[in-house]
This record gives structure tokens, C-alpha cells and sequence, in this order.
């Protein structure tokens, strides 16, 4: 493969500006997370303390192979929800390597209020099972919740279901998964570790019931302490419920790394062709080459070359289609499909995208797609060359891929182009976003003029004719709000992708899903009907 001939010029004022903007915005991510995982009220760190238990971060740190990476997927979930108030929902998720063997972690946070559940919570930990699911990943839960937010029951009720559900299809897909239990499983909560193949608890802390004490008081008279419902030597020594007793949280700990070594060893569906080479180009530079405005268009041959093994690519159609870059390229050694918005998708860049997507699922090659966005281009001429059947081509060709497939969000994600370059609804086994990104269905300039003209017009029909100012102001509430719900951050804290990422660290994260994903096997792809 050719190294790709980066033509930026690292000196220039557009590089100079675009990348102080960008260092900005990354700066601001990263502490946005730091604060979410670290940042905790002192008087919640000492309950925890005193309730003799570790923070959730320090019994990841237990757990995990030192000197490994762990991939944390939505960690600023509910970030612009519940007034800020439930960082990353209340639980952790991600994936990391444990006695060496690549697993999927869910970890309650009971740092802030007890690790009660919101309904963001069960819809997080029902991604993280889907993620399970999907690539025939080992689950090992860090149980510690106080169940149900008692002022989010309905929306618990509904969304925690499909935990359960999903628990009992990875146990029928042989996929075995290990609870730990620090303190409490309480309703919903306590058929975790029940439906794990193996169990783990904490005596004196661990407490596992349907019904806590409060509510069994309430309902039948009787008064037992938790220890007394659900316990350590109820469920190891009576009811059979748990497995494994454990002194304390690092007993536990190694307890379940002692579990994960007996594993049976992994096989791949596919594994690296060579040795992994960092990209010839220095990665940082993507901050210079995209702008912070997501109307400034870029070319993302540059970021391909600061992604990619060697920046090395094999461009397939150069010539056709050119607003979609596709072609062949090496990320840790594993042969990757890259398809690439250059601009808006055309019908011919829709036909090639729909080839190369085939050809990929032929030669069983995953897909990674670097989304900049706009959509399909629409008009009457458009229409007559038939991008609307096109266009559905492109989506039909999605729908019946079976490689896995990968999806970044580089600057802009909108319109149905969205679906097209493999959106949430098109199952991608993750999606990120860069913190600059704005999505939805049309821009928020777009947004503005649109819903202000179908409003003017409803108030014309009543009889009234705004005024310039009136109009304006109209226009301007319209623009904030759809700027506001299409920034990267609303979109995260609503789990409408897996994360955000830096771009710096986009490489490496494709390089761990990759890996994670090789552990399912790849069907044969079936394709419904094409329109020609």
C-alpha cells in the first residue's frame, strides 16, 4: 500500500487556528471527565469509606492486568441530564483484559447516592450486554446499587428488563459472565448475579434480595437486618444463590481473576495480517486540520493518514464518487474496509459505498466509517439520476453487512446520511464521536429557518403578520435550541453513541474494538432487494 501524500501545511494560519480551537475543545472533554470519574463529594466518599468499601475506580484498578488499557464506553452518559447530577449514569462500562482475557466490565457507582438506578442506568448496562452479545464477549458485574431511584421507578421498570433479558441470552450463547457482589442487589437488581454462571460476595457488605428490609417489613410484619435477608452465609451456605464467599472487596477481586484464567481460550473470527506500525504522520495534527465550524469542509484523506497503520492506504474508485472516500488500510496489524465522507453523498457515491460495503462482507474485512456528514443531495435533477433509490441501495447494503462494523463521527452528522455511513440503528458493534461534533436531523441553520417558516405561516393563517424583530427573535430561539440538542454533549449524555473520543485517541480505540470484536464469528451476509 502507498503512503498517503498529506498535503497540510502544519505552518499556515488556517492550521494554527483551527488547531487552538480544537485544543480547546479536547481540553475541555478531558475535564469534563476527569471530573466525572473522579470527582466526588467528600461527605459521599466518606460514607462509602466507612461503609468499609472501595470506589468504584479503585476496584477497577484491582481487577484489571496492570499496565493494560480499558476502554471506557459512555462515561459522560446523563452528563446534561438530572441536573448534572449522575455522572455516567451511575455505573461504568467498558472493556479491558483481565487474566489476560478480553471482557466486557459493568461496575456499579455507589458514590453518589448509593448507585441508585436512573433510567439512564439500565439503558447503559443494556448497551454494555448488547456490546456482549454482538461480539460473544465474557461480562463481569462490580455489584454495589441501592436498586431503583425512587422518583425514576417507571422508566427503570421499563428499560431494566432488557438487562435481564439480555443476561439470559448471553448465558444461552455460552458467553459466561461473573458477578461480584460488594454490597447491595436489591429487587431487579438482585438477578444480576443470579443469572451470572458464577458468584461472588462480600460478607459483611455483600446483600443479595428481592425485598430489602423496608419493604419486607411493610409487606409481611417481619424484621431482619439485610445481612439476615441476603447475605453472605444465606446465599453461600442455605439458599445456594451465590457461590463464593469473600472476606473483603480484593479477595473477592482475585477471586474472579482466578475464575476468568479458567476461561476457555478465545478463538477468532479473524486476526491481525501484520504487525502494527503508528501512522508515519503525527496524529495530533488532526486538530489542525478540522475545523471547529462544522461547515468548514476538510479532506479526511489527513485524518485517514494520522489513523491508520503507516498511512498507508489502498484508495478503491479514486475517481468515482469522490465525495466518499473508500479503501483498503492496516489499524494494529487488522485489515480494515474505510469508507469516508468528502462532502454530500451524490448517487454514484452511494452506488460506490454500496459496492464497497459488499465487497468488504466477501473478503471479510471490518468496516470503519469516519462520518462528515451533510446527507443525500437532494433536488429535482438529483431526483430524476434516482438518488433517492440510490441512496437506499447505500442502505440496504448496511442493513445486510455482517463484518463487523465501526463508526467515528469526525465533525458533522446529518440527515439520513447519517444512516447511510452506519449510525446507531445500523447496530455499528461501537460508535464514537469527536467532542467538536454536531448531529441531527439538519443543521441548526437549516432548523431555524425551516420550523420559523412553517411558524410564521401558522401565525398568518391566525390572522397575525409578525414584524421583522418578531421574526427574528422567532428564528434565533428556534437556531439556539437546535444548536444546543445538536452538540456532542446532548447527544452522549442520551447514549446516542458509545462515547466521545479525542482524536488522538480514535486509533487505539479502533485498535481495542477490533480486537474485542474478533471473538464472534462472521455470518454469511443476506441482502434484501436493490432498486436499480
Amino acid at each position: 500500500m502507498k503512503r498517503i501524500d498529506s498535503r497540510i501545511d502544519t505552518a499556515s494560519e488556517a492550521f494554527r487556528r483551527n488547531h487552538q480551537a480544537m485544543s480547546a475543545i479536547v481540553a475541555n472533554f478531558r475535564e469534563r471527565m476527569e471530573i466525572t470519574r473522579h470527582q466526588r463529594p467528600p461527605h459521599e466518599i466518606k460514607r462509602v469509606r466507612a461503609q468499609g468499601k472501595l470506589l468504584v475506580r479503585e476496584r477497577l484498578d484491582l481487577l484489571l492486568d496492570p499496565g493494560t488499557p480499558f476502554l471506557e464506553f459512555s462515561a459522560l452518559a446523563a452528563c446534561e441530564d438530572y441536573n448534572g447530577e449522575v455522572p455516567g449514569a451511575n455505573v461504568v462500562t467498558g472493556l479491558g483484559v483481565v487474566s489476560g482475557r478480553e471482557v466486557l466490565i459493568h461496575a456499579d457507582d455507589s458514590s453518589v447516592k448509593g448507585g441508585v438506578w436512573y433510567t439512564l442506568t439500565p439503558r447503559k448496562l443494556a448497551r454494555l450486554l448488547d456490546i456482549a452479545l454482538e461480539n460473544q464477549l465474557p461480562v463481569l458485574h462490580l455489584c454495589d446499587s441501592g436498586g431503583a431511584f425512587l422518583e425514576e421507578l417507571s422508566g427503570v421498570y421499563i428499560e431494566g428488563g432488557r438487562v435481564f433479558r439480555n443476561q439470559c441470552l448471553l448465558s444461552k450463547a455460552g458467553v459466561p459472565q461473573v458477578a461480584m457482589v460488594f454490597g447491595h442487589c436489591t429487587a431487579g437488581g438482585a438477578y444480576i448475579p443470579a443469572l451470572c454462571d458464577y458468584s461472588i460476595i462480600v460478607r459483611g457488605t455483600g446483600g443479595v434480595f428481592l425485598g430489602g428490609p423496608p419493604l419486607v417489613k411493610a409487606a409481611t410484619g417481619e424484621e431482619h437486618t439485610a445481612d439476615e435477608i441476603g447475605g453472605c452465609d444465606l446465599h453461600t451456605q442455605v439458599s445456594g444463590t451465590v457461590d463464593y464467599p469473600a472476606d473483603n472487596e480484593a479477595h473477592a477481586i482475585a477471586i474472579c481473576r482466578e475464575i476468568v484464567a479458567q476461561f476457555k481460550p478465545a478463538t477468532k473470527s479473524y486476526l491481525p495480517e501484520r504487525d502494527a506500525e503508528p501512522p508515519y504522520y503525527d496524529p495530533d495534527e488532526m486538530l489542525g486540520i478540522v475545523s471547529p465550524d462544522h461547515r468548514v469542509q476538510f479532506d479526511q484523506r489527513e485524518l485517514i493518514a494520522r489513523i491508520v497503520d503507516g498511512s498507508r492506504f489502498h484508495e478503491y474508485q479514486p475517481a468515482y464518487g469522490t465525495t466518499l472516500i473508500c479503501g483498503y488500510a492496516y489499524i494494529w496489524g487488522y485489515r480494515v474496509g474505510i469508507l469516508a465522507n468528502n462532502g454530500v453523498l451524490f448517487s454514484d457515491s452511494s452506488k460506490k459505498a454500496a459496492h464497497f460495503i459488499s465487497l468488504c462482507n466477501q473478503n471479510r474485512t471490518p468496516l470503519v466509517f469516519l462520518q462528515n456528514t451533510t446527507g443525500y443531495m437532494i433536488g429535482r435533477n438529483y431526483e430524476m439520476e434516482g438518488i433517492t433509490k440510490d441512496g437506499a441501495k447505500m442502505l440496504m447494503a448496511q442493513a445486510g453487512s455482517e463484518v463487523p462494523k465501526f463508526t467515528v463521527i469526525t465533525s458533522a452528522a446529518f440527515g439520513a446520511g447519517y444512516y447511510g455511513m452506519c449510525g446507531r440503528a445500523w447496530d455499528p458493534r461501537m460508535i464514537w464521536a469527536w467532542p467538536n461534533v454536531h448531529m441531527g436531523v439538519m443543521g441548526p441553520d437549516q432548523a431555524a429557518n425551516t420550523l420559523a417558516d412553517v411558524k410564521i405561516a401558522q401565525l398568518r393563517r391566525k390572522g397575525h403578520t409578525p414584524d421583522e424583530a418578531e421574526m427574528a427573535q422567532l428564528r434565533q430561539r428556534v437556531y439556539e435550541k437546535a444548536e444546543r440538542e445538536s452538540n456532542a454533549y446532548f447527544a452522549t449524555s442520551r447514549l446516542w453513541d458509545d462515547g466521545l473520543l479525542a482524536p488522538t485517541d480514535t486509533r487505539n480505540a479502533l485498535g481495542m474494538a477490533l480486537s474485542a470484536a474478533a471473538h464472534a464469528p462472521i455470518a454469511d451476509p443476506h441482502y434484501g432487494i436493490f432498486r436499480f
